[in-house]
């Protein structure tokens, strides 16, 4: 349990270019290269949109007012420079959130390690009481949390991977929605690809909260009298750690208002 954590947390505190460079390179290049082009001309549309809206707002120039220029040249500057940096951004978004989970995890670690050299001595005092047919029992039920303990390893894979894989496709499509900060009616696009991108940050957060508390759990019925019960208890809890680590996603979105 201590090597999951410590896994997990290397896993989920990692930025999108330390994970995988390769990837992210690749991605990079491909923003840059195809995105990017489409990403300005979506900017140029909703920056004439944009424009052709705030005359009509002024009685087709009637009520003409020269600081609306400089109003729509200022927004147009702001909006380029965004879409220009957007993997600057991306990247300034993931190294805070990265911050947020280094941080816990030294915390989560400290506070969850099960000292193995405490619990043995009377872990053997309780085996060396039992009977044959005890110890065969005992020796299926730890099969079959070892079972669980590889499905838990899978569900750890399933999410962190997955998570990565959602992290790198957001990413890369990330000038486009950008784009369309300038707009002040089509901004919530890039508003919510901002509140997705911190979504998907702090996924990672909550992914180490849920295996801290499973790992508390797990330590306080390692002393256990019932080493069966402990046992059983133990699968039930990896069982929920499952359940609720693929329920991360959805928790985090829905914290921060994405759809």
């Amino acid at each position: 349990m201590n090597a999951k954590v410590g896994e997990i947390a290397s896993d989920v505190g990692s930025t999108p270019q330390a994970w995988n460079s390769g990837i992210f390179n690749m991605l990079r290049s491909l923003s840059e290269t195809v995105v990017l082009p489409i990403a300005a001309a979506i900017l140029a549309l909703v920056m004439c949109h944009e424009l052709i809206q705030m005359i009509t707002e002024k009685n087709n120039m009637h009520d003409f007012d020269a600081s609306m220029f400089f109003r729509w040249i200022f927004k147009s500057a702001f909006a380029i420079l965004i879409v220009s940096n957007t993997w600057n951004i991306v990247m300034g978004v993931f190294d805070a959130t990265q911050s947020v989970v280094n941080q816990s995890s030294g915390v989560i670690i400290g506070e969850t390690s099960i000292h193995f050299d405490r619990l043995i001595p009377g872990l053997e005092f309780q085996l060396e009481s039992m009977t044959i047919g005890s110890l065969l029992s005992l020796w299926f039920q730890t099969l079959v949390v070892g079972l669980t303990m590889n499905i838990l390893s899978i569900c750890i894979f399933l999410v962190t991977y997955g998570r990565m894989i959602e992290i790198y496709v957001v990413t890369a499509l990330g000038p486009i929605p950008l784009a369309t900060m300038g707009s002040s009616e089509w901004r919530s696009t890039g508003q919510n690809y901002l509140k997705s991108l911190l979504a998907l940050g702090f996924q990672a957060f909550l992914i180490m909260i849920v295996v801290g508390i499973y790992a508390v759990l797990i330590r306080n019925i390692s002393g256990a009298a019932d080493i069966a019960g402990a046992i059983w208890g133990c699968m039930g809890y990896t069982v929920l750690l499952c359940f609720c680590l693929f329920k991360t996603g959805s928790i985090s979105k829905s914290v921060f208002g994405t759809h």
